[in-house]
C-alpha cells in the first residue's frame, strides 16, 4: 500500500532535500506517463531512485554499477562478513546497543590483485542502498599546500551530510603508507594526508552512521596507525578463489558465453587453480577470441579453446606475495 511505500522510501533517500524528493517524484510520473498511465507503480519510484542523487552528493558520487551480490563468484564468507561488519550495525543498531556490541568503525579489505575487493565494494553499496562515496588513495593529491587535507576534510563532511553511507577508498597504501622520518616534501605530502584521515576518523566530530571500506594489495605497507581499534579495526583477507569460487566465476561468464558440450565446469576450474577472478574472465575472453580466429560463424566454445587460452593467459600473483598475506595475518 502507499503508505508502507512512502516509508521504505523515506528510509532509503539518505540526504535528500525538498527539491531532490521533487525531482524524483518528477521522474517517476514521467516513467508513467511515456508508458501511457495514469497512476504511480512502486518501480517507477524506484526507477527513478537511480535516476535522482542527493544535492550534497552530486560533486563526489560515483555511479554505481548495479552490481549485486551473485554477481560475484564465491567468496560466500568474505560477503557475509562484510555484510556483518558494515550492513548490520546499520540496520539494527538497536540489536548491537542490546548486546553492548562495538560495531567496527573501518573495514580493510587485502590480498592479490584481480580478486574483486573494488566489485565487492560496490556490491555492498548496491545492496545495503547506502549512499557511496568513492575514491582512490592517489587522487587525493595535490600540489598545493593544504589542498590535500582540505579534499579529506570535504569528502568525510559530504559523507556525515547524507548519512548513513560508505567512504570507499581504493589502493590505501597510497595515502596510508608508512610514515617515515626526514622525507622529502613529497613524502610529506603524504604524512600531512594521513594525519588528516587519522584525525577524521578519530575526529571531535563523530563518524555517525559512516561507515569506512578501504582496499590494497600491499597491507605491509599500510601506517600501523590505520589499523588500530576504533580505525580500520575489521581486516578481511580477499584470496584467489577457491575451486568453488572458480566454478561459480565461469558459470557467470557461460551465462553470456556459449560453451560446447565438450566444456565441463569442474575440469575447467581445476585447470585454473591458482588464477584470480580476473585472469578467468581473461581466460574466458581470449578462449571466445580463439573460437573467432577458427571460424568467425563459430557458435560455441570449445574446450581446446579454453586449452588455448591457458596457455596464452597464466597466474601473475607471485608466491611471494601469497606469503606475504600469509604471514600479515599470523602477525
Amino acid at each position: 500500500n502507499s503508505s508502507s511505500i512512502i516509508k521504505e522510501l523515506a528510509d532509503i533517500t539518505h540526504g535528500f532535500v525538498a527539491a531532490d524528493l521533487s525531482a524524483l517524484i518528477s521522474r517517476a510520473c514521467t516513467k508513467a506517463a511515456k508508458e501511457n498511465r495514469d497512476c504511480l507503480l512502486d518501480s517507477d519510484l524506484f526507477w527513478a531512485l537511480t535516476q535522482v542523487k542527493p544535492s550534497a552528493m552530486r560533486e563526489v558520487l560515483v555511479q554505481v554499477p548495479n552490481i549485486r551480490w551473485n554477481d560475484i563468484g564465491g567468496q560466500e564468507e568474505l560477503k557475509l562478513k562484510l555484510r556483518q561488519s558494515v550492513e548490520w550495525p546499520l540496520h539494527y543498531p538497536d540489536a548491537f546497543s542490546r548486546l553492548g556490541i562495538s560495531p567496527p568503525r573501518g573495514v580493510l579489505m587485502f590480498g592479490p590483485p584481480g580478486c574483486s575487493k573494488t566489485m565487492i565494494a560496490k556490491a555492498l553499496a548496491t545492496e545495503s542502498k547506502l549512499n557511496f562515496l568513492s575514491i582512490k588513495g592517489s587522487e587525493l593529491f595535490s600540489k598545493w599546500v593544504g589542498e590535500s587535507e582540505r579534499a579529506v576534510r570535504e569528502l568525510f563532511k559530504r559523507a556525515r551530510s547524507v548519512a548513513p553511507s560508505i567512504i570507499f577508498f581504493d589502493e590505501l597504501d597510497a595515502i596510508g603508507g608508512e610514515r617515515r622520518s626526514g622525507g622529502s616534501s613529497g613524502s610529506n605530502v603524504e604524512e600531512r594526508v594521513l594525519s588528516q584521515l587519522l584525525t577524521e576518523l578519530d575526529g571531535v566530530e563523530p563518524l555517525e552512521n559512516v561507515i569506512i571500506v578501504a582496499a590494497t594489495n600491499r597491507p605491509d605497507r599500510i601506517d600501523k596507525a590505520l589499523i588500530r581499534p576504533g580505525r580500520l579495526d575489521c581486516l578481511l583477507y580477499v584470496p584467489l578463489p577457491d575451486l568453488h569460487s572458480r566454478q561459480q566465476i565461469l558459470q557467470l561468464q557461460f551465462r553470456k558465453t556459449p560453451i560446447g558440450e565438450d566444456v565441463q565446469v569442474d575440469e575447467l576450474a581445476t585447470n585454473l587453480e591458482g588464477y584470480s577472478g580476473a585472469e578467468i574472465v581473461a581466460v574466458c575472453h581470449e578462449a571466445a577470441v580463439a573460437a573467432l580466429q577458427e571460424n568467425l560463424n563459430a557458435s560455441v566454445v570449445r574446450k581446446i579453446h579454453f586449452l588455448t587460452a591457458i596457455q596464452i593467459i597464466t597466474p601473475r600473483t607471485p608466491s611471494a606475495l601469497l606469503n606475504l598475506y600469509k604471514n600479515y595475518m599470523k602477525s
